[in-house]
Formats: structure tokens, sequence, C-alpha cells
């Protein structure tokens, strides 16, 4: 007797061993996606801006690279739901775009190994670039949520952001030691070549880790509410006073924010080490604060935690007008990184709290719209200044002051926002690029948030009741992902 139960144990053991290999191998491939998509941020992306100016396309045109192909990126996503439901794969459809936005280092490996790129090939490079990132948002989202069982969520999206942050890190500081080696060279373009090689072949090893996932049946795609529809429906709820304020601060950044690197660069003349510590000093300070200001937003609520960011990143870009003494720099680079994270996850919290779980990622896609859409106002009132002043150290030195003054601004409509509470804590963040000044731009894991767990575990009971087809894939789902932490749900371009 003893003997047939231990067999039946052992077997039943067998086949729920059996059962979890495939979320295993879901799972593995996650980690190895977040990974090589964050090496290839950190040496690829993030450098574009700094390449062009070896380029020799000039300062002004440096400070629009950062900011132009991210808006008409931003307005792929509004295909984005009928080319899912085209595909009828949400796995087709982010692997599609994986791999086109490879591709896309292809042609900046051959400029950069002649030496010599146009304006509209760099603009029309990256806006391809930025809109296969930015569209596979929402299908990467409903797709990753299907695969992770609830039960490792909170773990498992908080170890993969840690693990993308790090890689983007490491890619990041690998980028600047070659490129200071390869200062010696004769042509300035050259060492380039080598780091947009490494981010194509790191997306490509992503793309392969995309497709050694599952998807499960049937597919659960976006829901198709009209963009007008609910960009009305978001503008007179109580978000929508939130989202000016926003929107009205991220044209404040943006007037200096992508200038900030050819002000290092060309400006103040420093070495790629120099500028590459500086840059890494921000994005370790957000990281490192970050919990930090979870626990503060426990205690005081998001609302009074975004007073705190949000006047903490004001002063910020003056700051830069202070000295030019490179010691001052990295304290005020530590600053804005603490600064920035406090403020990011004020108004994550608060706009999730604030949009139903079911529209959460439709809705953000009208978020994204509207800070890219003011990240290119704001650049282009920067980029007259500078043209109007020419370009001097003395002209980036206003458009400082000047986006300190918009910033300053922006509060007064942060007064008048609504009182709102935040029931959404410990949100997952994950690196969407690496941004002067403020560290890095996240998104959300909208999969890691307890809200859309219950929602989904609904959702789930509901489908099996119903259905008298059992799928063969792993089936605790719930909406998601790409910052390992917030950088494909909520994109936020505001550097400085």
């Amino acid at each position: 007797m003893t003997a047939v139960v231990l067999n039946g144990s052992v077997a039943k053991d067998d086949r729920s061993d059996a059962a979890r290999q495939p979320v295993r191998r879901d799972l593995a491939a996650s980690m190895g996606d977040g990974a090589s998509y964050g090496v290839m941020v950190g040496i690829g992306e993030t450098y574009v801006p700094a390449f062009v100016l070896a380029a020799g396309l000039g300062d002004v045109f440096a400070g629009l690279i950062a900011s132009v192909p991210v808006f008409l990126g931003s307005l792929l996503q509004l295909v984005s739901p009928s080319a899912i439901r085209m595909l009828g794969s949400n796995k087709r459809w982010v692997m599609l775009n994986a791999s086109i936005q490879g591709a896309c280092f292809i042609p900046l490996i051959v400029a950069a190994a002649y030496g010599a790129i146009s304006q509209w090939q760099a603009l029309f490079i990256t806006s391809v670039y930025w809109a296969t990132s930015l569209a596979t948002g929402p299908a990467w989202n409903t797709w990753m949520g299907s695969l992770v069982p609830l039960s490792v969520r909170p773990h498992f999206f908080a170890k993969r952001a840690r693990f993308s942050q790090a890689m983007t890190l490491a890619g990041f500081l690998t980028g600047g030691l070659i490129l200071q080696t390869g200062t010696s060279l004769e042509s300035p373009t050259r060492a380039y070549v080598l780091l947009f090689l490494i981010a194509g072949i790191s997306r490509l090893i992503s793309a392969m880790c995309l497709s050694r996932k599952s998807e499960p049946l049937p597919v659960r795609l976006a829901d198709d509410v009209p963009f007008v529809q609910r960009a009305l429906r978001f503008g007179q709820g109580r978000a929508g006073r939130l989202l000016l304020f926003v929107v009205c601060m991220q044209v404040g950044v943006c007037i200096s924010g992508p200038f900030f690197v050819p002000y290092m660069l060309k400006g103040l003349q420093l070495s790629y080490l120099e500028y590459v510590v500086l840059i890494g000093t921000s994005f370790v300070a957000k990281f490192l604060t970050l919990p930090y200001w979870g626990r503060l937003a426990k205690k005081v609520g998001a609302q009074q935690l975004l007073w705190i960011g949000a006047i903490c990143i004001t002063p910020m870009a003056a700051a830069w007008d202070v000295s030019f003494h490179y010691g001052w720099l990295v304290v005020v680079q530590a600053l804005a990184g603490t600064a920035w994270a406090a403020y990011e996850l004020a108004v994550t919290l608060l706009f999730l709290e604030a949009i139903p779980e079911h529209e959460r990622t439709g809705t953000l896609t009208i978020y994204n719209v509207a800070n890219n859409a003011a990240l290119l106002v704001g650049s282009l009132l920067g980029t007259l200044m500078l043209r109007s002043m020419g370009v001097t150290v003395e002209a980036y030195l206003w458009i400082f002051a000047v986006s300190t003054l918009a910033r300053a601004a922006s509060l007064l409509i942060l007064v008048t926002v609504p009182k709102m509470s935040s029931g959404v804590v410990d949100p997952t963040f994950r690196p969407l690029s690496v941004q002067p000044s403020m560290g890095s731009i996240d998104q959300p894991v909208l999969a890691s948030l307890p809200a859309d767990v219950e929602k989904q575990v609904a959702e789930d009971e509901i489908e099996f009741a119903s259905s008298s087809h059992v799928s063969q894939e792993p089936a605790d789902v719930s909406p998601i992902e790409e910052s390992s932490s917030a950088k494909e749900g909520l994109e936020e371009r505001n550097p400085t």
C-alpha cells in the first residue's frame, strides 16, 4: 500500500515538474531578453547624439536627434493595435519590431566606418529605431503578462529589472571605455563601429530570446478603443490636470535636456571618460535611491512625493550655471538622479491609480504621445534659443537658466492638481534609455501590479469556466512591461 502511494506521489511530482518546464524556459528567455536589450540601450542608442557630433553634424542637430525621432516614433504606437490584430499575435509583432530595431544599427555601422552621415539619414534611421522600440510596448506588456505565473510575478520582474539596469550600465561604461581608447584613431567615428556592432548583436540575441518564449492561446489582444475617444475621456478625468502638469514640466525640462550632450562634449571639451562618469553618476544615484523614495511614498503618499520630486528637479538645469568645476558637476548629477527617481516614481504611482486596470496599456499610449510631443516642443524652443544666440558656452548657460524658470512656472499648475490617492505600491521599472542628468528613461512593468493581478485572475477563471478548450501553455496571466521596471508603458523622455 505504501509503495502504491509512493509511486503515485512520484508520478505526480514528475507531472508537476514537467508542467513547470515551459514556465522555466519562458522566464529564462525573458531574463536573457532583458539583459541583451539592456546592453543594446547602454552601448548603442545612448551614444547616437555623441556619434552625430563626432560625424560633424553640429551641436544643434545633436540636440534634435535626441527628440525629433522619439516623437515620430511614438506616433507609430497608434497603429500598433491594428497591426497586432492583423498579425493575430503579440509575439509576432514584438519580434518583428525587435528585428527591425536591431537592423537599424547596420547603416550606423557603415556610417561610422566611412566617417560620414547626412542629417536626413540620421533622422530616418533613429526614427525607425524609436518607432520599433515604442510600438512594442502594449504588445510586450500583454504578452509577458500571459507568461509569468502570479506567484512569482513580483519577485521575477524586480529581479529582471535589476539585471537589465545592471547590463545597461555595463554597456554604457564599456562604450565609454571603447571611445576613450579609440580617440587616438585617425577617424573620430571609427570607434563607434564597435559600439554599434555590439548593440546590433545584442538586439539580435534579444530577438532570439523572444522567439524562445511561448504565446498562450487564445491570444489576448489589447483593447481597441479609438485613440481620440480614449484621450478625451482621460483628459476629462481626475488625471487630466496631472497630465497637463507633467507635459508642461516636460517642455521646461526639454528646453535644455537634449543639449547637455553637446554642451559636455563640445562646450566643456570633456573626454569620453569624464562624460561617462557624469552620466553614470546620475544613473547609479537614481537606481540606488528609488527604494528609499518607495518607502517614503508609503508613508506620506505619492502626491507629497510628487511635490518633493518636482521641486528638487526644478533647479537642476541652472545648477550647471554655478560652476564649470568637474567635481561640482558630479555632485549635481548625483542630486539630479536622486530627484528624478522621486519625481518619476510619484508620477507613475498617481497615473496608475487614476487609470482603471483594464485601460492602463491603452491610456499609457496617450501619456507617451503627449510626453514626447512636449519633448519635441521643448527641444525646438531650445534650438531657437541656441541658434539665435550662437552656439557658445554662454548660450548653453542661458538655455539652462530658462529651463529652470520654465520648470518653476509649471509648479503653478501642480497646485491645481486635485487630491489623488495612490493604492499601487512598489511598481517595477525597466530602463528604455540612459539620459544626461536624469539618469535614465524607465517604464513601469504593468503585469507586476496587484490590481492587474486581481483582475486577471478573475478573467482567467471566467475563461476557464466558459471554455471547453484548455491551453497547454502556462495560463497565469496579466499584462506587462519594457524598464525591468517601467520603461515600455510610461515612457518618459525627461533629460536633466
